[in-house]
């Protein structure tokens, strides 16, 4: 699934069928490399991260949570990742020799671990398994 799929996909609770947000934004963590939790709008609660872990499923038409309590606001570690600067959609790529490869049009993922496939560019996929770092400047990938 890319991510420009699921933008603005609705978060639903399974107790109550009712929505709670919408999904606008990716964490990522570059380390795993994957998706550690989703940033919603329009919030029916307090928070607005949906950590990885509270999500029961990522479908097609919906994410389903058990309840309202899966949106929390984010703990110190999302809050360093969900930070603009961490943001991968339209950021240029760079390579650790220095090379600029082009920018991230999208990102491909696992919907049902969060695992991030690859990084789509204009002029072709990179594995997202060279991804190191997501900065203010630049995604840095391995050459």
């Amino acid at each position: 699934m890319l991510f420009s799929e699921a933008l603005g996909r609705s978060v639903v609770r399974t107790d109550t069928a009712s929505t709670v947000g919408r999904v606008s934004d990716y964490v990522v963590d570059p380390r795993l490399p994957g998706v550690v939790a989703l940033i919603l709008s329009k919030t029916s609660s307090q928070g607005s991260a949906l950590p990885w872990p509270n999500i029961i499923a990522f479908g097609v038409d919906a994410v389903t949570v058990p309840s309202a309590a899966a949106v929390v606001e984010p703990d110190p570690y999302l809050a360093e990742l969900a930070g603009k600067p961490h943001t991968l959609l339209h950021k240029r790529v760079l390579t650790t020799s220095g090379v600029q490869l082009g920018t991230v049009l999208d990102v491909d993922f696992d919907p049902t671990i969060g695992r991030l496939a690859a990084l789509l560019l204009e002029q072709g996929p990179i594995d997202a398994a060279r991804l190191l770092g997501v900065g203010s400047y630049a995604v840095m990938v391995r050459a």
